[in-house]
């Protein structure tokens, strides 16, 4: 089976077998981007086997196109998470990282982000009305599913993916006129 297949044959079926035959080629990969962000190989060990557990149920939710690249992101946003709750960088470190990540993913020209870019996203994200600022920083920042972020905010389950697609778009077109 192909990565797609085996993707979702997992969805449907919750086989563990299946997650592990797609999740084991990248386990270097994953294990050289902790190392990258925690400095430490045993903490980074540890986070690719907490990656794999979190992938148990968050694949099961969300919709992924492609695979290697959806796990890197999420490897790096998991140890940007940790290093948070460690207190070793701020939310504005944490938020600028994952406005990158997810560029990463949506263009395939990238470029290096210089500590303009990382004001005006923050700039932008203030522009964005509460419940868009709320919905994107909770989806994109805290990577919960749409279905958390509704129980969090007690906005509709519509409304939630209503407020992360503007809020998105508001925040590019922030972005692009504050170039």
């Amino acid at each position: 089976m192909d990565q797609k297949e085996l993707l979702t044959y997992y969805k449907q079926t919750g086989d563990l077998n299946a997650l592990g035959k797609l999740y084991s080629p990248y386990m270097a990969l994953l294990y050289g981007v902790c190392y990258k962000y925690l400095q430490d190989e045993d903490r980074s060990q540890d986070a690719v086997m907490q990656i794999f557990e979190e992938l148990i149920v968050k694949l099961r939710r969300h919709e992924v196109e492609n695979f290697k690249s959806w796990l890197y992101v999420y490897a790096r946003n998991y140890c940007l998470m940790r290093l948070r709750k460690e207190k070793k960088i701020t939310n504005v470190d944490i938020e600028d990282n994952l406005y990158e990540s997810e560029q990463q993913l949506n263009q395939s020209d990238e470029k290096d982000w210089t500590e303009g870019d990382f004001e005006r996203l923050e700039s932008c994200l203030r522009t964005l009305n509460n419940e868009q600022e709320a919905c994107v920083r909770l989806f994109y920042l805290e990577q919960k599913c749409y279905k958390d972020i509704a129980d969090i905010t007690g906005f509709d389950l519509n409304k939630v993916k209503s407020f992360i697609q503007n809020g998105k778009r508001n925040l590019k077109i922030c972005m692009e006129k504050k170039k």
